[in-house]
């Protein structure tokens, strides 16, 4: 049986008078919802520079996890979360369209984490991120949606001018400004031991892959972990909203898939 443990925390920062993150999650009622549904957790960053980022996250939040709650049992995760973060681009750009919004503009980054049975799927716009760490080393899940992140992909910038440029959080996706977006999805095989963090660039920008590790990887409650991430990106800069969620396995369910259903492979 999927048994995780999972906390957040979150910060204004030293400069922000508001926060415009926001985090939420679905959590299963029942053994039966832990395998009909499983896990949703998801981070959101509204856009800074934009109108009411805090109203474009918060949105985003509410539609991915109460869609979420009301799937159909048993779907297949890695086609229901990009559907669900498509459903919540068009809530966010919605509501640039009613009366009291008329005229603003708002965006939001999404990352959303969904677990079931020893698989995690992870489905992001914006550069929100997803670590796996394991065995003491972090790993980054998901990739960033920046102009920088493309042109290191073209080969025109190194990870060393990344940190320096003037353009680093350049989205080139986000939910909102358009009708329809193109969420980046992936599923990893969990294992006992793995912590899954979710974060905003409040965080991720201040702190290596390592110190990371270092932190999620302690012997404490998982709620310390998030609150000591968040602590100690703000104490290096505090620029920023900063947002964290933090989910430990304690252990999974292995199972396979035949014709598109799932059954319990033998112990």
């Amino acid at each position: 049986m999927l048994d995780v443990q999972f906390g957040g925390a979150s910060d204004f920062g030293k400069v922000r008078t508001n926060n415009e993150d926001a985090m939420g999650s679905f959590i299963p009622s029942s053994r039966h919802q832990a395998r009909s549904h499983g896990y949703l957790f998801a981070v959101a960053d509204g856009v800074g520079g934009l109108d009411l980022g805090e109203v474009a996250s918060a949105t985003a939040i509410s539609v991915v996890t109460e869609e979420f709650a009301g799937a159909q049992a048993g779907t297949m995760l890695i086609s229901l979360l990009p559907r669900l973060i498509q459903h919540a681009n068009s809530a966010v750009h919605d509501r640039t369209l009613e009366p009291q919004y008329r005229g603003k503009r708002m965006a939001t980054t999404l990352v959303a984490c969904a677990l079931r049975y020893d698989q995690a799927v992870i489905s992001h716009v914006g550069d929100s991120r997803c670590y796996l760490v394991r065995n003491g080393q972090a790993r980054q899940i998901t990739h960033d949606h920046t102009l920088v992140n493309e042109q290191k992909k073209m080969g025109l910038i190194s990870d060393g001018e990344i940190k320096d440029s003037d353009a680093r959080h350049v989205l080139i996706r986000s939910l909102g400004p358009e009708m329809f977006v193109s969420p980046d999805t992936t599923a990893v095989t969990l294992q006992p031991g793995d912590v899954l963090v979710l974060c905003t660039d409040g965080l991720h920008d201040e702190m290596s892959n390592a110190a990371i590790a270092e932190i999620a990887g302690q012997k404490k409650s998982v709620d310390e972990i998030a609150r000591e991430l968040v602590a100690r990106a703000v104490e290096i800069d505090g620029g920023d909203n900063t947002t964290a969620q933090v989910i430990r396995v304690r252990s999974v369910e292995q199972m396979g898939m035949y014709r598109g259903r799932p059954y319990r492979l033998p112990s």
